[in-house]
Order: C-alpha cells, then structure tokens, then sequence
C-alpha cells in the first residue's frame, strides 16, 4: 500500500460524484502526492481507469475489499 497525503472516502456515492469529489481533493494537492479513495459503486474501477487517463494523473493501484474499492491515484 503506497503512503497517501489525504484520503476521501466517497462510500455510498454513486457515479460521478467519487470522480468529481477525486478531481476537486486532487487540485488541492501537490504534485506527487497521493490520493486514497474509497468507493462502494463497481462503476468506480472503469471510472477511475479511465479519469486518470484523462487526467493524465497516475492510478497506482486499484483493489477490492468486501464491496469496498480502493484507488491510489498520484497527482500528476
């Protein structure tokens, strides 16, 4: 598990509300630093893959755990 900066927890959100809270948590941190998310939506895997392509920020990884999503996205 990679050292994160902050941690959102958008448990019970569904799409798009974990991407934007994400996208709004990230522009408020630094380059480098990295973000923990915590989702229940199964949309979040695709979602989240495909926001940091757009984004061009890093999905470092990506788990489940008993219903729960868990990303690590680093600020590009």
């Amino acid at each position: 598990m990679p050292d994160f900066a902050k941690e959102l927890d958008a448990s019970g959100l569904n799409c798009p509300l974990p991407i934007l809270r994400a996208k709004k948590t990230l522009n408020g941190m630094e380059s480098g630093q990295i973000l923990r998310i915590i989702a229940t939506d199964p949309g979040s895997v695709k979602d989240f893959d495909a926001f940091a392509n757009q984004t061009g920020n890093e999905l470092l990884e990506s788990t489940e755990e008993g219903g729960k999503y868990v990303f690590f996205i680093k600020r590009k």
